[in-house]
């Protein structure tokens, strides 16, 4: 049976609905999704199953049920709540009618996607003191389907395959070394009968790599290393031997960084997989590669076979990366008209800044052209490919405000493609902040290594100061124009760090926000048309589907991440509750939100009598051990526990906790090992301090009560 869809104005698709009929699973069972389904995932446009939709990770769904001349209508159908908090950054894929998602510490669930109700949900279990290995909150970006099972990576660096039916273990095998701090938090994906994964931890000590697993028995088949190891031992492949010649000093002491925590794409019709590669580690170049270099493959997409993992391309997008400019940024593909060509491109938006069109079959640069406000670099010089760098981008003479910052231009939040439109739609955020280097660097076991001076970045205590601040900072949602490289529409809103993004055929594009609003703009103009508050933050990339003939759209609500548990007031300007759940929407809703419960009041803090001395190294000694899951500046958004609110009792057990690990099974180690009684006392003398201080809440953003 044949059918035509068109879909508002822009394209008509025809669809084989006879492939999809031959997919219906039998009643009581999982699907069995099959190599050739995830090849032709465009066919089945009522179901979601790879992690863009399709391998090209456009995020745009054919479904026109919802569209811009009804989405006013859209109602809440169901939700479901989950009992944890923390960030939740998964896009739920969804599969013959069962949805199959992952909240914190890497659980998953299996729910009924028209009912939302949970048919199963699985703990593995993730030791709550891995936590303190986690960058970035103890979060994950969900799950990979194949045949009749699903696949999961967790924080501790475990592959996980499940039945997908009943949610028990079927193969586990350990993905990363236990002496080393990794973590996974992406989302696997299935090639070809293979299971890749990549990553964490190039903040600590990780050296980065993506390997490639038997989906059905979990052997491994090929590993590819992104960055070289020590070069006194024989290289993995030839590459790497080519590669250690852009890198200098001893780096692999530190492990090199160069993880794949995001970003795998895979193209059928080439068979390529493309990397995204992040930071090195540390941070700071002159401490990692004394004496320079591009320190290759960091902060670049690296292209390789999907059969065997063998090198074929790279770019590099921040040649000798010092800033944290990962490029692991979503990683997209389009076959695009450019100048009269028709050429098969990527597209990138990574924090550094600048949009990158990129042909995928030999890794030439098409285009690049900043996408945000950007100030460490002029402009990408089209001969040599590299960024033209403005004096002190690289901090070496004394301190460095850039735009982009470590956060970003835009960060994991997926973005969505229109190929009607022949827009991108970007996630954006203009979050600059200070870089200087550390006086003298020290490699740490327990905490991140930057190489860079903590607390320069941290925000003012002063009100007034951090009023001024708020107004640079600022989040929005980019319609981009890849073929001319400019923006068409922009939609300003009221803080950074906003969710990914979702286009449909409808001429809709779907975002959620940090302050908590789902919203629908029309494709084209960016008119905005419908908005629901979901009571926390919306974060997650949102998808569509479509069961016995209705359509839903879906998305994971949850505070947290790397911005909601570090960033402080700035997280806290948000003004949501640390809440997790997953929200599903219709025309014909009728399911509503329970109310929020009030919030208790702070208790009072007991009397500040440390002198600035000892504040002082409280400061300094919190912002290298604390800030990074309790809040910059000693301010929490609510995520984790705002130490500035402690009750009496906890107040009693500060050394207890802090230096003896007595919550050390709620994931708050000891650190006897590694500050001194002072060290924590002034810490506890600093947090006292704050819980005295006034802070600034702009007025167009109170707090929820």
């Amino acid at each position: 049976m044949r059918t035509c869809i068109f879909l508002s104005g822009f394209f008509t698709l025809c669809l084989l609905l006879s492939a999809c009929e031959r997919n219906e699973p039998q009643p009581g069972s999982a699907a069995i999704v099959t190599d050739a389904r995830l090849v032709n995932a465009d066919a089945e446009p009522h179901n979601w199953l790879n992690h863009g939709r399709t391998y090209n990770e456009q995020r745009f769904s054919p479904l026109t049920q919802i569209n811009d001349g009804n989405v006013a209508q859209l109602k809440l159908a169901w939700h479901l709540d989950l009992p944890t908090k923390r960030g939740l950054e998964a896009t739920p894929l969804m599969a013959d009618g069962r949805m199959y998602t992952t909240g914190t510490w890497s659980r998953v669930y299996a729910v009924d996607a028209a009912s939302g109700e949970m048919l199963w949900e699985y703990d593995p279990q993730v030791p709550p003191q891995k936590g303190i290995d986690a960058c970035c909150d103890v979060v994950n970006r969900g799950v990979a389907l194949w045949r009749d099972r699903v696949y999961v990576g967790t924080l501790d660096g475990r592959l996980i395959a499940l039945n997908a039916m009943s949610g028990t273990e079927v193969w586990s095998v350990q993905t990363t070394p236990s002496a080393r701090r990794y973590t996974i938090t992406g989302a696997p994906r299935v090639v070809n009968g293979k299971v890749l994964i990549g990553n964490g931890g190039a903040e600590f000590d990780a050296r980065g790599y993506v390997t490639a697993y038997d989906a059905a028995t979990g052997e491994q088949l090929w590993r590819f290393y992104t960055v070289p190891g020590d070069p006194s031992l024989p290289f993995e492949n030839p590459i790497l031997e080519q590669a250690a010649t852009t890198w200098t000093g001893e780096w692999w002491q530190y492990g090199g960084g160069g993880t794949v925590w995001d970003a795998i794409t895979y193209d059928p019709e080439l068979n390529l997989v493309y990397l995204g590669v992040g930071n090195g580690t540390p941070w700071n170049r002159r401490v990692r590669s004394p004496g320079g270099g591009d320190n290759l493959f960091l902060a670049s997409i690296v292209a390789v076979n999907a059969d065997t993992g063998a090198y074929v391309w790279h770019y590099q997008t921040a040649p000798g990366d010092t800033w944290d400019f990962t490029a692991t940024q979503h990683i997209m593909l389009a076959d695009l008209e450019l100048n009269g060509e028709a050429r098969k491109v990527l597209m990138q938006a990574p924090k550094n800044g600048f949009f990158y069109v990129i042909d995928r079959t030999d890794g030439e640069l098409l285009s690049a052209e900043p996408f945000v406000e950007v100030n460490w670099a002029t402009h990408i010089d089209m001969r040599t490919g590299r960024p033209v760098e403005t004096p002190n981008a690289r901090y070496q003479d004394g301190e460095f405000a850039s735009s982009p910052a470590a956060p970003g231009g835009h960060n994991w939040h997926p973005m969505a493609y229109h190929p009607g439109a022949g827009l991108v739609y970007i996630p954006a955020q203009d979050l600059p902040w200070v870089y200087k280097e550390v006086e003298q660097f020290e490699f740490s076991k327990v905490t991140t290594n930057t190489g860079l001076d903590p607390i320069i970045a941290s925000m003012p205590e002063d009100p007034a100061i951090q009023e001024e601040i708020s107004k640079l900072l600022k989040g929005y949602l980019l319609a981009w124009d890849p073929r001319e490289q400019k923006a068409r529409w922009t939609v300003e809103l009221p803080i950074a760090w906003n969710g990914g993004a979702l286009a449909t055929a409808g001429n809709l594009v779907f975002q959620g926000t940090s302050h908590g609003e789902f919203i629908a703009y029309t494709a084209d103009t960016g008119a905005r048309l419908w908005a629901h508050d979901a009571q926390t933050a919306v974060l997650a990339g949102p998808v569509t589907y479509q069961v016995d003939g209705k359509q839903y759209v879906a998305v994971m609500a949850g505070y947290g991440t790397a911005f909601g548990i570090e960033s402080g007031i700035v997280a806290k300007w948000a003004g949501v509750r640390a809440l997790n759940r997953i929200v599903a929407y219709t025309l014909d809703g009728t399911a509503e939100l329970p109310p929020l419960a009030p919030l208790p009041e702070p208790p009072l803090p007991p009397a500040h009598r440390a002198d600035a001395q000892t504040v002082a190294l409280g400061k300094l000694r919190y912002h290298q051990y604390c800030s990074r899951c309790h809040g910059d500046a000693s301010i929490s958004a609510g995520v984790l526990p705002d130490l500035r609110h402690l009750d009496a009792d906890t107040h009693a057990l500060w050394d207890a906790i802090v230096r003896g690990g007595a919550r050390f099974d709620q994931g708050m180690p000891g650190f006897a090992a590694h500050l001194e009684q002072t060290d924590t006392d002034a810490i506890h003398a600093y947090v006292i301090k704050r819980a005295h201080d006034p802070e600034y809440m702009p007025a167009k953003q109170e707090p929820r009560k």
